[in-house]
This record gives C-alpha cells, structure tokens and sequence, in this order.
C-alpha cells in the first residue's frame, strides 16, 4: 500500500468511528437542546439536529438529499485528488481522509433519518457562541486547513 493511502486510511476510518461512537452516545446521554457544561460554558454538549449544513446553510426542503449528494460528489473529488496525489504524500493523504471521514460521518446520518445531522459539540462565551458542530465537522475542516497548507506548498515550490 502507497504510503499516501495508508494516510488516506489512518485519518478517515478513526474519523468516522469516533464520529459514530460520539454520536450514539450524545442521543443516549444528553436531553435535546439543553446544554451540559464540560468546560465551564467555554464547551458545553448540546444535542441538536441540524437538516441543514454548517453556518445554516440550507437547500430548503431539498437539504437532506441535495446535502446527501454534496457529501457523495465531495468523497469522489477528495478520492480523485489522492489518485492525483504523488505516492509518498502522506500529508495530502492525511488530508484527503480527514475530509472523507467527515463527509462519511454525516452523509450517514442524513441517510439513517430526516432528523438531520447529530450535533453536540457547542463552544463559546455566554450568547457568543460558535456553531454547534460534530467529530465529522471538525475532520473535514481540520482536513480541508491541512489540505489548503498542502496547496499553498506546492504553489510555493512551483514558483520561480
């Protein structure tokens, strides 16, 4: 195995594990939509579930299919850029499974019911408060940081 794939396999397979572990134990332990501090109210667990995408983003009463299909065409995409990928890139691999690991985290749930996608993980001071996110979430945007470090290298090296 290349060792670009081995990345590609050692970031999305924990990915999507973690992220479904997680999200079987918030809906068994945590009440929707009330917040239980873990960190004082820096981070806190809030179930929610979210039909649309991240920032809500919404495709109206098209969300869950269209953002179904968004999650199936961006695993192809992330696929065909580690098929691209020269063999000993690791970092890119690494990158590439991030994002499949998230994608594949959430596109399960939106498949599994129309409820939308499980998220707890609330983060903030007081009313200032981030998105309330999921493992899934934070490999694809971990994943597309190390992604866009990856580009913004080989752009460099390329340059006169």
């Amino acid at each position: 195995m290349q060792p670009k794939h081995r990345a590609f396999l050692d970031a999305l397979v924990p990915v999507v594990l973690a992220d479904r572990v997680t999200k079987v134990l918030a809906i068994a332990h945590l009440p929707p939509g009330i917040p239980r501090d873990v960190l004082g109210e820096v981070a806190r667990f809030t179930l929610l579930f979210n039909r649309d995408a991240a920032m809500n983003i919404t495709l109206g009463p098209w969300s869950r299919w269209g953002f179904a299909t968004i999650a199936v065409i961006g695993v192809v995409v992330m696929l065909r850029l580690l098929h691209l990928s020269a063999p000993m890139d690791r970092l890119q691999g690494m990158a590439l499974g991030l994002i499949s690991g998230g994608a594949i985290g959430n596109l399960i749930d939106r498949l599994r019911w129309d409820r939308g996608v499980i998220d707890f993980i609330d983060v903030g001071i007081g009313t200032h408060r981030f998105w309330t996110f999921n493992v899934a979430d934070a490999g694809v945007t971990t994943g597309a940081l190390v992604l866009a470090l990856v580009f913004s290298r080989e752009r460099r090296s390329m340059s006169p």
